[in-house]
């Protein structure tokens, strides 16, 4: 049975902390959202993740970095989340 991507939802969209994996272009960060659940059969933990496009306004976020996602409206094909702010930066 497949589980639906749940994040937690805080004040008026949902915002999750995730790391950049690639950038797409000029304002665009490719970010990973890792989730851990529990396997149905064995009760092991397993790491799912899921793959976001995030809108990078300042163009300031490189690979690597932590930051915090927000959802928002649909900005083009496959942005649906924007960087609210960077968490750590990538050393």
């Amino acid at each position: 049975m497949r589980r639906s991507w749940r994040l937690r939802r805080a004040g008026r969209g949902r915002a999750e902390p995730t790391i950049g994996i690639g950038r797409v272009e000029v304002a665009v960060l490719v970010v990973a959202v890792v989730d851990r659940v529990r396997h149905a059969k064995y009760n092991k933990f397993v790491l799912r993740t899921k793959k976001l496009y995030a809108h990078d306004e300042t163009n300031d976020v490189n690979v690597g970095d932590k930051v915090r996602v927000m959802e928002t409206r649909p900005l083009s094909k496959n942005k649906r989340w924007r960087i609210t702010d960077v968490i750590e930066r990538a050393k």
